[in-house]
């Protein structure tokens, strides 16, 4: 997760380039790590769908979350502002001058304002069950990144997600132990597979978090294991025959993807990318078994 300044240091970006205000809001978005701000909405607007929410709450949900996580990545890209420069990490919206650090911040700052108001309409207990999980991202943002317990926050946050959809619902019935753990496991691999790309820079930089000290080599090897095993937690949990063929095809794939990661080091990502689309498919298919 990416830059509010550290302590001491100043970040000074280029002007941004021409083009008015649609290419500042475009670059802004750029910064708020869109691929992943997407894709965990989606997942958990899908969540609530398949859980039975209706559609008033399956809208709260989804603005939640969206808050929420846009808040997480413009607070990445502050914090991590001056490291990003120093890596020359252009493709970054702050590094290449086409936002400000300090316009970055505000936006986080206003989108977690925004967020925590929306998770506690949803329902007290569901809304403080989500905060938990932002902050903890925002911890990792603004201290566990460069710690061994850096892969903890990303399995909170993930957990927090399905037991905030089902806590939300008519009753507010407890969440599916094994559903809960299925989603920290998600985490802890999301958390491996988007650092892995980046390991020897961060360590040029002095970032040593859990994956940092696992070196590039072992972090290969990790990434699959977490997300097969989430996805025999999600199949035991009574996918039935999807549930079979999900596990064969994760194992299939991680143990293919590691054999092939001595000759070719995307393999072991690409391998993870697939067992964590089969662990998605599980979670969308047991939406009524999250209660």
């Amino acid at each position: 997760m990416d830059a509010i300044d550290q302590p001491g240091s100043t970040v000074r970006t280029p002007p941004g380039p021409p083009g008015g205000w649609p290419r500042r809001v475009a670059a802004l978005l750029g910064a708020c790590h869109p691929g992943p701000t997407v894709a965990v909405t989606l997942l958990v607007a899908g969540l609530a769908v398949t859980a039975g929410q209706d559609a008033s709450g399956c809208l709260l949900v989804t603005a939640a979350v969206l808050t929420g996580q846009l808040s997480v990545g413009w607070s990445n890209d502050a914090v991590d502002a001056a490291r990003d420069t120093a890596a020359g990490r252009r493709a970054k919206p702050v590094v290449g001058g086409a936002v400000g650090a300090r316009t970055v911040r505000a936006a986080a700052l206003v989108a977690l304002a925004l967020c925590v108001p929306l998770s506690l309409a949803y329902g007290t207990l569901a809304g403080v069950v989500h905060l938990v999980g932002v902050a903890a991202a925002w911890l990792y943002n603004l201290r566990l990144k460069s710690t061994a317990l850096s892969w903890l926050p990303y399995a909170i946050g993930f957990a927090s997600l399905p037991a905030f959809v089902t806590l939300g619902l008519p009753g507010q019935p407890r969440p599916a132990w094994w559903i809960v753990t299925a989603a920290a496991l998600v985490g802890v691999g999301a958390h491996l597979g988007n650092v892995l790309p980046d390991i020897e820079a961060d360590l040029a930089l002095g970032v040593r978090g859990w994956p940092q000290r696992l070196g590039p080599a072992a972090v290969r090897l990790l990434l699959p294991a977490p997300l097969v095993a989430a996805t025999v937690l999600l199949a035991l949990g009574g996918a039935g025959a999807l549930g079979a063929v999900a596990v064969a095809v994760a194992l299939i794939t991680a143990v293919g993807g590691s054999l092939l990661g001595r000759h070719r080091p995307k393999a072991p990502f690409l391998a993870a990318i697939v067992v964590a689309g089969a662990d998605v498919a599980l979670l969308l298919s047991q939406g009524a078994a999250l209660n």
